[in-house]
């Protein structure tokens, strides 16, 4: 291959690579054409791509990237996938594939600086994604919100409880005061009678009407 042609890869691989700060690097050794494009169809249908690649062009690639480390990955004939919501999806994906096409393999991972070998990628994939990772925190903080409003509803409830038992019993205290009330004054009338029948009876007629009895009419003018 002459220098401009591996040039003009390499540039394509660069521009390929520019921005992706996740990727897994698997082995296709073993599996032959038909299945390589079944594979990469369903792997497109997931807006994961793969790209075969030249160990040695990718890695003067990867170095001019910046991640230069992504290089050691790459060991024997491989490919390079990536894309989707982040590499753990993209694992989950070859892993279930690789179980239809033994022959698969994915070799390695790298995620936002660290670098996953092969005996690490299962452990890999059990990883949330960044939607499920959205989730699990909005679930907890739903989860505090809510234990929060428990504490602070739960004493309030006590509270109000407590009230209302006080306001019962005041009512019932005021209906119970208000008949006793009512039979006091008719309790002070019955007691009042019998002194005022008896003091009617006991007091003398006045003197005046005595006076006016007892004096007899003045003998008429002749």
């Amino acid at each position: 291959m002459s220098k401009p042609v591996k040039k003009l890869i390499r540039d394509e691989l660069i521009k390929r690579f520019d921005g992706v700060t996740q990727l897994a690097v698997v082995g296709f050794t073993g599996v032959d054409a038909n299945t390589t494009n079944t594979i990469r169809a369903r792997l497109a249908g997931k807006d994961i791509r793969v790209s075969v690649v030249k160990n040695a062009l990718a890695k003067q690639a990867f170095r001019e990237l910046g991640i230069d480390i992504v290089g050691q990955l790459l060991d024997g004939p491989c490919a390079v996938a990536y894309g989707a919501d982040s590499v753990v999806t993209v694992v989950r994906e070859l892993l279930d594939i690789s179980k239809e096409t033994p022959n698969l393999v994915v070799k390695a991972a790298f995620m936002e600086g660290d670098l996953f070998t092969q005996d690490k990628i299962a452990a890999l994939s059990k990883y949330p994604t960044r939607p499920e990772a959205i989730g699990q925190a909005l679930s907890c903080v739903l989860s505090a919100g809510a234990n929060l409003a428990a504490c602070i509803m739960g004493p309030a409830g006590q509270i109000a409880g407590i009230l209302k038992s006080i306001e019962d019993k005041a009512g019932k205290d005021a209906e119970g005061e208000a008949p006793a009330e009512a039979a006091a004054p008719e309790a002070a009338v019955e007691a009042a009678a019998p002194e005022a029948v008896a003091a009617a009876v006991e007091t003398p007629a006045e003197p005046a009407v005595a006076a006016a009895v007892e004096t007899p009419a003045e003998p008429a003018a002749s």
